[in-house]
């Protein structure tokens, strides 16, 4: 659960809550890799975002696979605050994601904040399953050399994945 956050042209952005309901829900719950029972929440439940407000006027039918296939404004095209962020609730899992969107080369696999040190990610791949192995460390991403790296070292990160 959390606000939903998405990754655009180089950035970060928030979600308005103009026409968000549990169908919008259902889309980011599937598209997260989530069951559970998707709940849209409006007004900033979850605490209000900064830099830009990216889409508003989101109106899924449920079924879309996935945030760009739904009917909405163009991007950056809002007339919100930061108080209409929009959020969901994936019950019963409680990890907050942000949403790859749109450029996934740029910005998957999907961010798990805040980030503890420590946190991995597979960086520069063609999917999130695949790519360089990076660690969050000191406030900053760094790769991991590959000196006496085997299949068990990459075994232990799938399973932190």
């Amino acid at each position: 659960e959390g606000r939903v956050e998405v990754y655009h042209d180089g950035k970060w952005g928030t979600i308005c809550d103009d026409q968000w309901d549990d169908r919008d829900a259902e889309v980011v719950c599937r598209q997260l890799g989530l069951s559970g029972t998707p709940k849209a929440l409006s007004w900033a439940h979850y605490g209000q975002g900064s830099g830009p407000i990216l889409l508003d006027e989101v109106q899924c039918s449920g079924n879309e696979l996935s945030l760009d296939q739904c009917k909405k404004s163009d991007w950056g095209q809002q007339n919100c605050d930061h108080i209409e962020d929009a959020g969901v609730s994936c019950d019963p899992f409680t990890v907050v994601h942000r949403l790859c969107l749109f450029s996934p080369a740029e910005c998957c696999p999907l961010l798990l904040p805040p980030l503890a040190e420590g946190t991995v990610r597979l960086a520069g791949g063609r999917s999130p399953s695949e790519g360089r192995v990076e660690v969050y460390y000191n406030g900053d991403w760094g790769t991991v050399c590959d000196d006496g790296w085997t299949d068990l070292g990459a075994q232990v990160i799938c399973r932190q994945l």
